[in-house]
């Protein structure tokens, strides 16, 4: 047997160790550190401030304008990606290459270039600008705004969680369905949504996390207006430059519980889903 198919159990004990440990000192350095920075920050003056920072009233305002864009754009993007894996996982036709190279794109793309395509498009001097104008409506620095930006940023997440998945298990059960007589949405509900809901949920968690989190473009459609525009990423920027540290890491740690949160959940999830896989088998 060659050294390249040699199996890792194969190798000694001695360089396992190395591995495991060089991984661990890299995630402790990269992640725990970092993590722990933020806190120690946020209650360097105790608790009370950190607090009082969190209640006052821009950063309620920050943090329930990041709840009501989260609570927007997250179900916009399940429906999108459960749609786009459906048709990406299930049906041959032409443009399926493209369709996921769409569904790529936000990796791929800077979120400010993103914010500027918005800006571009709906700004006071947009391509539909005037029109918007003569409407009355406004989507830049304004809550359409702040959506559609976060939609754009998060899409891939329920997608592409999903699609490997849905791609794995195949056709043969939607097919026997059809078969027999289901249509549709019998087929989606019955079939296809119970094998994939562990990978949805999984999903779902990872996509509210970042449209929680997102800065780049967010910050380029909000108008950084205090008390209206302003997410929690943007507060904390904010108090960040105007030396208000303590505030900035008090909001920074609920951003950081927020992911911590997510990935404890998204990890009991996969326990929960390999058990009942392993109870299926």
């Amino acid at each position: 047997m060659s050294g390249a198919a040699r199996p890792a159990a194969a190798d000694p004990a001695w360089v396992r160790r190395l591995v495991i440990a060089a991984a661990l000192a890299l995630a402790v350095v990269i992640f725990l550190m970092p993590l722990a920075a933020v806190f120690n920050e946020a209650l360097r003056r105790g608790i009370e401030p950190a607090l009082a920072a969190i209640v006052e009233e821009d950063a309620q305002a920050a943090i329930w304008l990041s709840l009501l864009v989260a609570a927007i754009a997250v179900p916009v993007n399940t429906i999108g990606g459960i749609a786009a894996a459906w048709a990406v996982a299930k049906f041959d036709f032409v443009g399926k290459r493209l369709l996921i190279t769409l569904i790529e794109l936000p990796f791929s793309v800077s979120p400010v270039i993103s914010g500027l395509v918005y800006v571009l498009l709906f700004g006071a001097q947009g391509f539909f600008g005037t029109w918007l104008r003569d409407h009355d409506i406004q989507i830049i620095f304004a809550l359409p705004g702040l959506v559609l930006a976060t939609i754009f940023v998060t899409f891939p997440f329920v997608a592409r969680t999903l699609i490997p998945l849905m791609q794995e298990q195949g056709r043969d059960e939607e097919e026997a369905a059809a078969t027999l007589g289901a249509g549709g949405w019998q087929i989606f509900r019955r079939v296809t949504l119970p094998n994939v809901k562990w990978a949805l949920l999984s999903g779902v968690l990872l996509c509210n996390a970042r449209a929680m989190g997102e800065f780049g473009a967010v910050s380029v459609v909000s108008g950084h207006i205090r008390g209206q525009t302003n997410t929690m990423p943007l507060h904390v920027e904010i108090l960040y430059n105007e030396y208000m540290f303590v505030g900035a890491f008090a909001v920074a740690s609920l951003l950081a519980l927020l992911g911590v949160v997510t990935l404890i959940a998204k990890a009991l999830l996969e326990v929960l889903a390999g058990r009942r896989m392993g109870e299926a088998a």
